[in-house]
């Protein structure tokens, strides 16, 4: 019989988290993972570098049912703590725009440091192993297709749905279900959004323009790279904005952000009246969006003939263009998931079940979505760590 103080499923980053810190408490810690290789999911972040922090992550920069829930522990296991484990190992680090935290090497540097902490702390991780059952009598037993596991504490680790060739699954959803927690609703977060044939016909074209924008949508705004592709839009800006958009909603879009648009096309009128709009449009927007704009939404005169009418309708287009996506291109290429186990039966002190003694859920699986810029993976460490403080014999 194989018998630890602790399983942990899932060798991402919460679990490899949670393990290590188990681990060093003295728990006698095994993790389980299906795939051949811990931490997939942090080696493609960042591009491969790992975006492994943000500075400024706060409770704002969570999705949750209960926005409250995420503080104890982003608080207890703040930022400066991953930092000084990154220092610790000698990994070298910058700091981009807003607090985002980049490997300057890669991202398999991170991996490595969790799997040498794991190893000093004596945790077992054993990869290809397939789950066949998880039961729970006077202590858990997980079965594999290599032997059957036993111990009195389970963290449920192996993340969300997104990205399912990465091997991706619902496992910690299904398994949280059969011990009675509660999940809410799912589904794709920070992901592209697709357009009807109407728009992308004309989008299409424009495949791999990028600029700077603000999306928004109600109050909420952000401001980055905007992308577009020949499925509909992407980048930063989109995939932030993704994770609070919803089936026939409208997003807006302000192309000139810094700019007085109005103010612009007025003194163009007057300085350069006999360009054509569309030539304007192409001073301050990438000349293909520029063309493609006009044909699609406005006449396009010369600046002496355009009327204060149509100067409005040009700079409402820069500066408040509103569209509704038909959908998104789902987990294929969502970079996270909203929505998972209901935090209303975790301790948001432990991530410990309330009705289940013994059993954890920490990570994506939970009802906590970070945005982009390291605030997904700074939930990881934070739930993994306190969840690894908190597992006993």
């Amino acid at each position: 019989m194989l018998q630890f103080d602790t399983i942990v499923i899932g060798a991402g980053a919460a679990g490899l988290m949670c393990a290590q810190v188990a681990g060093g408490r003295g728990r006698r810690v095994v993790v389980l993972d299906h795939a051949e290789q811990a931490g997939a999911k942090i080696l493609i972040s960042g591009g491969g570098r790992c975006n492994f922090t943000n500075l400024r992550a706060g409770p704002e920069n969570y999705l949750s049912a209960n926005p409250h829930f995420a503080k104890s522990a982003l608080t207890r296991f703040g930022p400066t703590d991953f930092i000084a484990m990154v220092r610790r190992h000698g990994i070298a680090f910058h700091e981009r725009k807003w607090g985002q935290l980049f490997c300057d090497d890669s991202a398999r540097q991170i991996v490595a440091m969790l799997l040498d902490e794991c190893r000093a702390a004596e945790v077992e991780i054993r990869l290809g192993h397939r789950i066949a059952e998880i039961a729970k009598a006077d202590q858990f037993r997980v079965d594999t297709d290599r032997g059957s596991f036993f111990a009195p504490t389970l963290v449920l680790a192996t993340g969300g749905l997104s990205i399912p060739k990465m091997g991706a699954t619902g496992f910690t959803l299904d398994a949280a279900q059969r011990f009675g927690l509660a999940v809410t609703e799912t589904r794709p977060a920070l992901v592209p959004l697709r357009f009807a044939a109407a728009e992308l016909a004309w989008m299409r074209d424009l495949s791999g323009i990028s600029l700077d924008a603000e999306v928004s949508l109600g109050k909420r705004r952000f401001r980055e790279a905007l992308l577009f592709t020949h499925r509909g839009l992407s980048g930063p800006a989109i995939l932030q904005i993704s994770s609070y958009w919803r089936e026939g909603a409208a997003i807006v879009v302000d192309l000139l952000p810094d700019r007085d648009a109005a103010a612009m096309l007025a003194e163009r009128r007057s300085g350069r009246p006999k360009a054509e709009l569309k030539t304007v449009l192409g001073e301050v927007l990438p000349n293909r969006l520029a063309q493609a704009l006009g044909e699609a939404y406005l006449p396009n005169p010369v600046m002496a003939n355009l009327s204060n009418a149509g100067l409005a309708q040009a700079a409402a287009l820069l500066k408040s263009w509103r569209l509704v996506p038909s959908g998104s291109e789902g987990y294929a290429t969502a970079e996270a998931m909203l929505g998972g186990v209901d935090t209303a039966g975790l301790s948001s002190k432990t991530l410990e079940a309330r009705a289940v003694p013994g059993l954890y859920v920490i990570g994506e699986a939970v009802d906590v979505t970070g945005w982009l810029g390291g605030y997904k993976v700074k939930w990881a460490w934070s739930s993994g760590w306190c969840a690894g403080q908190a597992v006993s014999t």
